[in-house]
């Protein structure tokens, strides 16, 4: 049998297809904070997976996602919602509607600098210019993965690496939007959200981020703020 010699220019084509474009870390994260620039609102269905230790299984759950520009989020988790997180106006509500419940958190400079650096974990995904982010987060690593880059983020503050000693961020290559984010907790769990059907810069009605607790509501204050 004749042995076959592939062209060195078919070849290098042919390699160059099947391995992901290298970049340095900085080339990655200067791209993925220009993608933000224009950024004013951005929506997306998700499906959260939770692994427990305890768990044979992991916990399923769909939802849905609003976030507008510097802050305001509203995360819905079920269908229908189950669980809602309310961030506006430096305050935030978790609300359980079923159980009309609810429970405010303050979000303005007043509040703990430990409760902030938590909040900064729903936001990393969208980051407003390097400053902030290198301010809050230590790049541990950077990989090109199925059309994404996994970024391996551990909190810069000591109390949140504490609860949360990593999280993971997807980011699309072609766009450098965001297709995922994985906490890693320090008990052993993983609580991993994939988004889905995103929509860059929708137009998104302000009245959902300003919720007034109805009057059968029980509202409480866990960090004792009054």
């Amino acid at each position: 049998m004749k042995s076959v010699h592939w062209p060195l220019g078919l070849l290098l084509f042919l390699l160059a297809a099947k391995l992901p474009a290298i970049a340095g870390p900085d080339i990655v994260l200067d791209q993925w904070f220009a993608a933000q620039k224009n950024l004013t609102s951005w929506s997306a269905d998700f499906i959260q997976t939770r692994t427990l230790p305890t768990l044979t299984r992991p916990l399923i759950t769909r939802g849905h996602v609003d976030f507008v520009v510097p802050g305001d989020f509203r995360w819905e988790l079920g269908r229908p919602a189950r669980t809602i997180a309310l961030g506006h106006d430096s305050r935030m509500y978790v609300i359980y509607p079923l159980l009309k419940r609810a429970e405010l958190y303050p979000l303005g400079p007043d509040t703990p600098k430990q409760w902030r650096d938590m909040m900064s974990l729903l936001q990393a995904g969208f980051p407003r210019n390097r400053q902030e982010f290198t301010a809050q987060f230590k790049v541990l690593s950077i990989t090109a993965t199925n059309g994404d880059w996994q970024l391996a983020l551990a909190p810069a503050s000591d109390l949140t690496r504490q609860m949360v000693p990593e999280l993971c961020l997807g980011i699309a290559t072609n766009d450098f939007q965001l297709a995922s984010t994985e906490m890693f907790l320090m008990d052993g769990s993983r609580m991993r959200t994939d988004f889905t059907n995103p929509v860059v810069n929708p137009s998104l009605d302000r009245s959902a981020f300003a919720w007034q607790p109805p009057p059968d509501y029980k509202v409480t204050e866990p960090l004792g703020t009054k």
